[in-house]
């Protein structure tokens, strides 16, 4: 839930039409909300499908990157998956995105991990934490604003992964399941909202390797007095379906019970209004500085038909940095 000085900062800053960066947790931390002149300042750095505060230059290094994940182990991923199918049975959710914190070890840093980076959002939050998301939460134009939700990955070295992908049962229930959730959260803010393109194939480049992800776009209008109510708007999308679930209210309350630890900062919502648009990104592929060590979050969707060997293995094939 964003706080309400957050909210009214944001309103603040839009209907003057001053341009801003915004950052929102999805649980524990501060929201940030700061104009772009002064997010270097504030130790923030950003580069938003070019739209950047970092000037552009390519970064080499002398030693091959080591990257090494640890993550938690099958069992306690199971406990948590057992809570979470739970609910799936009883019907207090029929679509959960379940996520795990995995220490790792790498010979790059935050900043090295950020300017090196290939994503279309990548954020730097001082010494504490980097993002490189390949999702947009929404992006506003000319008083339309579109939302395009991302469920469904599979390596793209498989024989035939595109057919796999798209024609899984379980893989094409989670995408209506979270299309349908964005419609309605849609709805709630703009009219004349409807699904542009359905599941479409973008491919991602890894350190490992090449995965697929599915995605959607969908659309909506927005009055013309949009920017004097930004922060309102964002206070009712949030948090984002795709990485929650469905129902909202009774998910949250499982992933309370069955994630380990708070996910702060990760899986919340950044991104920045130039004064004229707006556009966003949830705030996946995640990694920060805890306690002098590494942790990079990551997770996927569950439902009923979900399979925990599987699940398991989507959460550590997305532990990844997509720098070679």
């Amino acid at each position: 839930m964003i706080s309400a000085a957050a909210i009214q900062d944001m309103n603040r800053l839009g209907n003057r039409r001053i341009p801003f960066l915004f950052i929102l947790p999805f649980d524990s931390g501060s929201e940030v909300v700061v104009p772009l002149v002064r997010a270097a300042e504030e130790g923030i750095w950003y580069n938003f499908r070019g739209e950047s505060n970092v000037a552009g230059s390519a970064v080499c290094f002398k030693d091959p990157l080591e990257f090494r994940k640890y993550p938690l182990a099958y069992a306690d991923y199971l406990k948590a998956f057992g809570i979470v199918m739970s609910g799936l049975q009883r019907g207090d959710t029929y679509l959960l995105n379940l996520t795990f914190p995995t220490p790792v070890e790498i010979n790059r840093t935050l900043v090295d991990v950020f300017h090196a980076g290939s994503a279309p959002y990548r954020l730097l939050f001082r010494d504490e934490f980097t993002v490189f998301s390949p999702e947009c939460f929404v992006r506003i134009r000319e008083n339309v604003i579109t939302s395009f939700p991302m469920k469904g990955t599979i390596d793209a070295g498989l024989p035939d992964a595109a057919g796999r992908l798209l024609g899984d049962a379980k893989e094409m229930a989670e995408h209506h399941t979270i299309v349908d959730l964005i419609r309605n959260d849609l709805s709630m803010v703009a009219s004349e909202v409807r699904v542009k393109r359905f599941r479409y194939l973008e491919e991602i480049q890894t350190h490992e390797r090449r995965l697929l992800q599915a995605s959607s776009e969908i659309t909506g209008r927005l009055s013309a007095d949009w920017p004097s109510r930004i922060g309102s708007i964002f206070a009712a999308l949030l948090p984002a379906g795709s990485i929650s679930g469905a129902p909202k209210a009774k998910t949250l309350e499982i992933i309370h019970k069955a994630e380990t630890s708070d996910r702060g900062y990760y899986t919340g919502v950044c991104g920045i209004f130039d004064g004229e648009g707006l556009d966003s990104a949830v705030m996946i592929r995640f990694l920060a500085r805890e306690g002098g060590n590494m942790v990079f979050r990551s997770g996927g969707g569950i439902t009923i038909n979900s399979n925990p060997e599987s699940e398991y293995r989507e959460l550590t094939d997305k532990v990844y940095v997509p720098i070679v």
